[in-house]
């Protein structure tokens, strides 16, 4: 009984313990945050789904009976067109009614306030949602691409493109249910390019896996992790390549890095910083107005 007592007492404490630790760790990440001028934020899936927008990876990382990693290919692209077209529409059409969460929201009202004041935010993502932007950030660098772009097979040309459905013969499909059929859908009906009547064939333009990232957008990346003096990674796993490794790169600079997310990554060790838990919660606070900071 002693015994059962001591453990519970000691448990007490080590909870007593964490949330001082966590306080105390919140309240050094203030500090630096309110000196800092120039933050890089880099965000993951995490964000998205407290918006309601599932993962690619992960228990979620399913469409039908195939895993999205599957169907996010060029090779899978190329042998079936139809499907893939109805696996974004289905993105697009959930991603068009998902609301930006606490997270992208704090985030956003952060680097217009901070703007104010001579300092800079920048949003790196992953993410292809512009979840970001619906919420109000300028300043994001989207190293994936964007779902709401097209990019043209025959011209290369790319567009902007929030069409719902984005076209006729995919409207009302879509559907993740299981046992739904493909819509086997003719090449002619999918999205086609109107650029000056190329009519080629579209596709979204987001890098998908196997894929390079854009060079253009790097080298910004690469710019924006050079200059930065506070770095945050939300939401992210940090197993996607060469993404995983930018906190990493800002860290071995010996710039603080916090990472928020709801469980520790491989790359916790490395960083100054970690705050468990949503980021719809831990982030607003994170990023709350400083008592220092002139309005």
């Amino acid at each position: 009984m002693l015994m059962l007592r001591a453990a519970a007492h000691c448990g007490r404490w080590t909870a007593v313990n964490q949330i001082i630790r966590k306080n105390s760790d919140m309240a050094e990440f203030r500090e630096i945050f309110s000196k800092a001028r120039h933050i890089a934020v880099i965000t993951g899936a995490g964000v998205s789904a407290e918006s309601g927008v599932p993962t690619i990876r992960g228990a979620e990382g399913r469409w039908r009976t195939w895993k999205t990693q599957d169907l996010a290919t060029p090779e899978c692209f190329s042998r079936h067109p139809s499907r893939v077209w109805e696996f974004y529409q289905y993105r697009r059409e959930l991603t068009l009614n998902a609301p930006p969460s606490a997270a992208h929201r704090a985030i956003a009202e952060c680097e217009t306030r901070l703007s104010r004041q001579g300092r800079s935010l920048v949003v790196i993502t992953q993410n292809i949602d512009e979840l970001h932007q619906r919420a109000g950030s300028r300043h994001v660098l989207e190293v994936h691409g964007n779902l709401f772009q097209t990019r043209c097979l025959s011209c290369g040309d790319v567009e902007i493109n929030h069409k719902s459905p984005i076209c006729p013969s995919l409207e009302g499909k879509g559907s993740p249910d299981p046992d739904a059929p493909d819509a086997l859908i003719p090449v002619k009906d999918l999205p086609r390019c109107d650029e000056n009547g190329c009519d080629g064939l579209l596709r979204p333009h987001v890098i998908w896996f196997g894929e390079t990232l854009d060079s253009q957008i790097l080298t910004k990346v690469e710019k924006e992790l050079e200059t930065c003096d506070l770095c945050l990674v939300v939401g992210t796993s940090s197993v996607v390549y060469p993404a995983a490794m930018f906190g990493p790169q800002v860290a071995a600079r010996g710039v603080p890095v916090a990472e928020f997310n709801t469980k520790t990554t491989a790359n916790t060790p490395r960083f100054k910083f970690h705050f468990p838990g949503r980021c719809a919660e831990t982030l607003p606070e994170a990023l709350a107005r400083h008592e220092s900071e002139v309005i």
